[in-house]
């Protein structure tokens, strides 16, 4: 509370001066006020969550025994190669179809990798088997990685799977940035 304190007379006769109060200003209860201000924001704040990304994962099989590998027919997948420099290749080809023509550079965008996995879809044998083979490469960055699945999910492409780049790619992909 401000409260007035008031000199007392010191005794002395003469002038009789006009008599200064000095004011104190208690600032305690602002204290309590800043307090219960930044409790009441802190209660009153909704806290941003962080985004996640749903990224269906395989379960591990019981027993220890090795699955079988299972053949993805080409016209009914596409692989995705991420490079660097914000770079993606895509192809439909087996290892003796591939050269530096037919692994084709395209962009993130709507018209760019968007485009392509849906014609590759509708031109899929069997569009409930379509799968997307994503393949970083090492000089890839982990922004592109989301983004690619990202995609999938704007594409409704339920089947996709992350693997490493084959060498046969990794020599064709090298030839093609110039490296």
């Amino acid at each position: 509370m401000a409260e007035v304190q008031v000199k007392e007379d010191s005794g002395k006769g003469g002038k009789v001066r006009s008599k200064k109060q000095n004011t104190r200003v208690d600032m305690t209860p602002m204290v309590d006020l800043g307090f219960l201000l930044i409790t009441f924001f802190m209660f009153t704040t909704t806290f941003s969550k962080p985004n996640v990304m749903d990224l269906g994962l395989p379960a591990k099989p019981k027993d220890k025994q090795k699955s079988p590998e299972t053949e993805i027919k080409l016209n009914n997948s596409i692989s995705i190669i991420i490079g660097k420099d914000n770079k993606i290749f895509y192809h439909q080809q087996d290892q003796a179809g591939l050269n530096e023509q037919t692994l084709v550079e395209t962009n993130f965008d709507r018209e760019g990798i968007t485009k392509v996995i849906e014609r590759a879809k509708a031109g899929a044998s069997d569009k409930d088997k379509f799968t997307v083979i994503i393949k970083p490469t090492d000089d890839a960055v982990y922004k592109n990685f989301v983004d690619i699945l990202d995609e999938m999910a704007v594409t409704k492409n339920e089947r996709y799977g992350v693997t490493d780049i084959k060498p046969w790619e990794e020599a064709v992909y090298k030839k093609k940035v110039g490296e």
